[in-house]
């Protein structure tokens, strides 16, 4: 890593918690809420809807892919960070408008979810379910792109706080919300209701204001010299401008990163391939594993909902005074080790069985240790992106985050049908093994604290 590549860590001044009162910072906790409403609504929450009308878990296990539309998102990611939208990107700008775009694909395909019956129609419902997903990711290439890009470095972790706060009272909407309406009424009423809570985030893209982008001399030159290579090509009109184009927006992102760090690129990418692995598998099956253990749907509400939003609040919180005081390399680590460790709790919960104490115990490990890991990821991946770039750097590093974990997750439900809660957990827990090798491998040849994410100061 070159020294000209070290942080500087150093603040323009001290605003204390004044920060959290900046328009741009205050505005991360509503899109927040609507980044994180989507994901149990086609993941943890659908999954308790098909168990809970006596849907195998073999097609529940199968039915988590829905979920790869987050993993597959650097496909499409490109054309976010270059296309236009007629009309809505002249009238919002580039990040709102694909924003306003997929929150209203949202919510119509939850509308679609609520009013369509899974026992009569399971294949439409999941057709619904996939167009909210790819929704959801869409939305969540150009919030994260918004988030880096609206405020200065010195900015990010409080922009990461609120957004991680929205995000977590969402999914104690999509969750605890979502199970008690079932329980009151029906799974269609709850799903309407989580329809017209996406009525959040369209207000808030109407509301905030459209970051400015300034880029770095080095993107320039790797820009200008696209236009060299094609001035000396015999591609002319649409032709030269489509070319420019693509190279500008699938290319480009992808060769700076690498010409950045160089062959600790593919350390780096591997790390986060692996990271969530075994939170993953967890999160697809945790629903079906507390209903099936014999808890209730108000209990796991109550505890597995909301008492595990507060426990994921307090781990962020204390997520970021860890990174202040020690740096994001050693939080890294202890992350890596304690995520898989985490789901031997949950394996302890299955053999002594629908016990409150025990549903308690796994909550608070499994929480806290997700919200440390959430408060030094995000940051971590924050401070390897390019300004030029961010809806593309960004997709791509999410979604290496999830889609090896998301892929096989698919088959989760086929492993604990056939081995049982108690071993299907240990197994989980051996799959976190690779992340913990690759941190510590990290901390070596690519220490975490000294890369910098060019182009904003």
């Amino acid at each position: 890593m070159n020294h000209d590549q070290i942080e500087n860590t150093a603040q323009p001044k001290h605003e204390g918690i004044r920060v959290y009162l900046q328009p741009r910072v205050l505005g991360m906790l509503f899109l927040g809420f609507s980044a994180g409403l989507p994901l149990l609504l086609v993941g943890g929450t659908f999954s308790a809807w098909l168990r809970d009308i006596g849907v195998e878990l073999a097609a529940i296990g199968f039915l988590s892919w829905v979920g790869m539309a987050h993993s597959i998102k650097v496909l499409w990611a490109p054309f976010i960070d270059r296309a236009r939208i007629p009309f809505l990107s002249r009238w919002l700008g580039r990040r709102r408008a694909w924003m306003l775009l997929a929150q209203c694909i949202i919510a119509a395909a939850l509308l679609g979810m609520a009013l369509t019956d899974p026992r009569m129609n399971l294949e439409l419902v999941a057709l619904w379910a996939v167009m909210a997903a790819f929704g959801s990711a869409t939305q969540d290439v150009a919030i994260d792109a918004y988030r880096v890009e609206a405020e200065a470095k010195h900015r990010q972790a409080a922009m990461a706080a609120t957004y991680v706060t929205g995000y977590r009272v969402a999914i104690l909407a999509a969750g605890a919300g979502a199970l008690h309406l079932a329980s009151l009424d029906s799974w269609s009423l709850a799903y309407g209701a989580m329809a017209a809570l996406m009525g959040v985030g369209v207000i808030t893209t109407f509301v905030i204001a459209e970051p400015d982008v300034h880029l770095t001399e080095d993107t320039l030159q790797l820009e200008q010299r696209v236009s060299d290579y094609l001035a000396h090509t015999s591609h002319d009109g649409w032709r030269r401008s489509l070319t420019a184009w693509f190279i500008g927006a699938m290319v480009c992102p992808f060769a700076e990163f690498f010409q950045r760090y160089g062959k600790t690129a593919l350390l780096v990418l591997a790390f986060i391939a692996t990271f969530r692995i075994s939170d993953i598998f967890m999160g697809v099956m945790a629903n079906p594993f507390y209903l099936d253990l014999g808890f209730t749907k108000a209990e796991i509400a109550n505890i597995a909902a909301a008492f595990g939003l507060a426990m994921t609040l307090f781990g962020a919180a204390l997520g970021g005074l860890l990174v202040a005081r020690f740096g994001i390399a050693p939080i890294l680590l202890l992350t890596a080790f304690m995520a898989p460790a985490t789901n031997l709790t949950f394996a302890w919960l299955g053999f002594i069985g629908p016990e409150t104490y025990g549903l308690v115990l796994a909550i608070i490990a499994d929480n806290i240790t997700g919200g440390l890991a959430i408060s030094v990821f995000i940051a971590y991946l924050s401070s390897l992106t390019n300004t030029a770039y961010t809806a593309t750097q960004y997709a791509l590093f999410s979604s290496l985050m999830t889609l090896p974990g998301q892929f096989a997750a698919g088959f989760t439900g086929v492993l604990a049908a056939n081995v049982g809660w108690v071993s299907f957990f240990m197994l989980t827990a051996l799959t976190g093994l690779p992340a913990i090798i690759l941190a510590a491998m990290l901390i070596k040849f690519a220490h975490p604290d000294r890369l910098q994410r060019p182009g904003m100061d």
